[in-house]
C-alpha cells in the first residue's frame, strides 16, 4: 500500500468512525465498510496460523538439530507462544482456531524446516507428532 493509499485509507477510517459516532448512516460506505471488518477477521485469523508455523518450525528445528540450539530459537518459541495467546485473548472465539490448523500449519513448518535444516523432509513426520497442548504449554519443549 503507497503511502497515499495509506493516507486515503487512514482518512476513510477517521471519516467512518465519525459518521457511526454522529448516527449518519445512510453516508457510510458500507460495501467498502463490510469489507474492511471481513478482512480484520482474516488477519487476526492468519495472524495465528502464522505464529502456529514458526512455533512448530522452531519446536521441529530445536527437536532434529539439538547441536544448534539457541537462545534464538528459545525467543522465537516464546514469542509465537505469546502472540497466539495475545490474539486469543483479544478475540476468544478464535480459542479452537489453533487446532483446526495444526495440522495445515506443521506440513508449513515441516517444509521450511527441511529447507532451513537441509535434513531430508521424509525425517520429519507426515503428521505432527505434537499435540496442540504441548505446542502451546508455556514451558514445554520436544526432546
Amino acid at each position: 500500500m503507497s503511502e497515499t493509499d495509506l493516507a486515503d485509507f487512514n482518512r476513510w477510517v477517521a471519516q467512518t468512525a465519525q459518521l457511526l459516532r454522529e448516527g449518519r448512516w445512510h453516508e457510510i460506505d458500507v460495501a467498502h465498510l463490510i469489507e474492511e471488518v471481513e478482512d480484520l477477521g482474516k488477519s487476526e485469523r492468519r495472524g495465528i496460523a502464522s505464529q502456529l508455523t514458526r512455533l512448530l518450525l522452531h519446536l521441529l528445528k530445536w527437536q532434529y538439530q539439538p547441536q544448534r540450539r539457541s537462545d534464538s530459537w528459545l525467543d522465537s518459541i516464546t514469542d509465537a507462544r505469546t502472540q497466539i495467546e495475545l490474539a486469543i485473548e483479544d478475540s476468544p472465539s478464535l480459542r479452537s482456531y489453533p487446532a483446526e490448523k495444526l495440522e495445515e500449519s506443521y506440513q508449513r513448518a515441516r517444509r521450511q524446516a527441511a529447507k532451513q535444516t537441509r535434513i531430508e523432509i521424509s525425517a520429519f513426520p507426515d503428521v505432527c507428532p505434537y499435540s496442540l497442548d504441548l505446542v502451546v504449554a508455556e514451558d514445554w519443549l520436544p526432546d
